[in-house]
């Protein structure tokens, strides 16, 4: 696809073609009406001519004893380079031009003959190419049937065409030239505005808009912002977008704080009543004698009260990361965690087939050391949960080239995850139960905190999947 030409290319180039029409229609009429012009005038000067050699033709004779009429080829005061010749009957029987250097009178070629003979008597001058160059020339009749035709030599009027020319075509080049470089100062002028109103609009769209507080600090000066023009009916505009977009932000965030701090209150005064649950159903199942039944159902009561108690620790924990709570950051050593967490769920969950992936040197960074392991923990069990039977884990800890990121990967050949799942994957409360086979239950926090836990950090967290091979990696950064 060809690439689109920016605005300030787009005039520059519209001026200068329309300078260039400009000129050239008035190039082309000024040499139009210059030739029309010097044609009138030779046409002027051949009637003058002719007149003169006709009017010689016509004379009495300078004495009785010369009865013929007198040579019209010999008529006095006709100009160097002018052409005569007599026709009768379509035959030119005599023909001459007097040599514009010289002055003698010289006869016709046979092929300057030839091309005089079609003239017509009485016609209006017309134009014939000659040996000599071109001729305006015209034929008058005179007595005893012939015809006379006079040329007059039109190389002075090409001359001064070709000068013309010459002329318009500098004149109008740097006139084209000088338009084309002022309209461009013009233009990119007149564009600075446009182009600071752009900055301004890339300068909101790099902040990070999607979560937390944001300020939108950039606003178009009051310069750029006036009603009066165009590029200052967009300044206002845009700065009118922004003002509503800042109170919607701010908006925004007053709502997700009043969601934070009710889950974070919710999450702490929900955990001593769980206790409370957990802690009376095993004196219960410890001090009374229940049915077969009975024991059932407080073995259910308390498997939910042990699920809700770890759907509150996760709400809270995520509570404390979205609040950016200070974390105890010390020297973590992800190889031995990667190592002793996949021999944990070895033990735990024999049905699957878990293997390592880890570099030649121990990956370390500062970190907390309980969330990144809570993290790994939590990866591990989606694999765990999300795949088949026989499902191949494999879990990699690895420091990049650089050494500036430890890469903390958890990849399986299960039958992957939905293309239309995976951008919402680490939402919360995101269930992927219909995107990958098992059969545990999930709270859809897992890796929510996975996610938190990595930007807290300073890192990120991505995912890869197709059918056979899903990878999950987890970036943190060593220092």
């Amino acid at each position: 696809m060809r690439r689109a030409l920016s605005l300030r290319v787009t005039l520059t180039i519209t001026v200068v073609m329309l300078l260039t029409a400009v000129v050239a229609a008035l190039g082309f009429f000024t040499h139009a009406l210059m030739e029309r012009s010097l044609l009138r005038q030779a046409d002027e000067q051949l009637r003058a001519s002719s007149s003169r050699a006709a009017h010689y033709r016509d004379s009495p004779p300078p004495s009785a004893a010369d009865a013929s009429a007198p040579d019209p080829l010999n008529a006095p005061g006709q100009g160097p380079g002018t052409l005569q010749a007599l026709v009768t009957s379509g035959t030119v029987v005599r023909g001459q031009i007097i040599d514009a250097k010289t002055g003698n009178r010289e006869a016709l070629s046979a092929e300057d003959a030839s091309a005089l003979k079609t003239i017509a008597a009485s016609a209006r001058p017309t134009t014939v190419t000659l040996s000599a160059g071109k001729y305006r020339v015209q034929a008058v009749a005179v007595s005893d049937g012939q015809s006379l035709v006079t040329g007059l030599p039109l190389a002075a009027t090409e001359r001064s065409l070709k000068n013309l020319t010459i002329i318009i075509l500098g004149v109008g080049g740097a006139a084209v030239l000088t338009g084309g470089v002022l309209g461009a100062v013009v233009v990119r002028q007149r564009l600075r505005p446009l182009e600071r109103l752009a900055d301004v609009a890339d300068d909101v769209s790099r902040l990070p808009l999607d979560a937390g507080e944001v300020r939108l600090a950039a606003r178009v000066e009051d310069g750029d912002a006036r009603a009066g023009t165009e590029v200052g009916a967009v300044g206002v505009a845009l700065n009118r977008m922004l003002d509503s977009v800042e109170g919607a932000l701010e908006a925004r965030q007053a709502s997700e704080m009043k969601v934070r701090q009710f889950v974070a209150d919710a999450s702490h005064e929900l955990r001593n009543p769980l206790a409370a649950i957990r802690g009376y159903s095993e004196l219960l199942a410890a001090t009374e004698q229940l049915s077969e039944d009975g024991f059932r159902s407080l073995g259910r009561v308390q498997a939910q009260a042990r699920r809700m108690g770890t759907l509150v620790e996760d709400l809270l924990l995520l509570a404390r990361l979205d609040e950016g709570s200070p974390v105890s950051v010390t020297e973590v050593d992800v190889t031995r965690m990667v190592l002793e967490s996949v021999n944990d769920f070895r033990v735990a969950a024999p049905d699957h087939a878990w293997r390592l992936d880890l570099g030649e040197e121990p990956a370390v960074v500062r970190a907390d050391e309980r969330q990144v392991q809570q993290a790994l923990t939590n990866l591990l069990s989606n694999a765990r949960k999300h795949t088949a039977p026989g499902t191949e884990i494999t879990t990699g800890a690895r420091i990049t080239p650089d050494g500036e990121w430890v890469v903390l990967s958890v990849t399986d050949n299960g039958e992957g995850i939905a293309s239309d799942f995976v951008p919402h994957i680490f939402e919360r409360f995101t269930r992927a139960d219909q995107a990958r086979s098992g059969s545990d239950g999930t709270t859809g926090l897992g890796l929510s905190i996975v996610d938190a836990v990595a930007r807290s950090h300073g890192g990120s967290v991505g995912v890869e999947s197709r059918p056979g091979r899903t990878r999950f990696e987890v970036r943190l950064p060593v220092r």
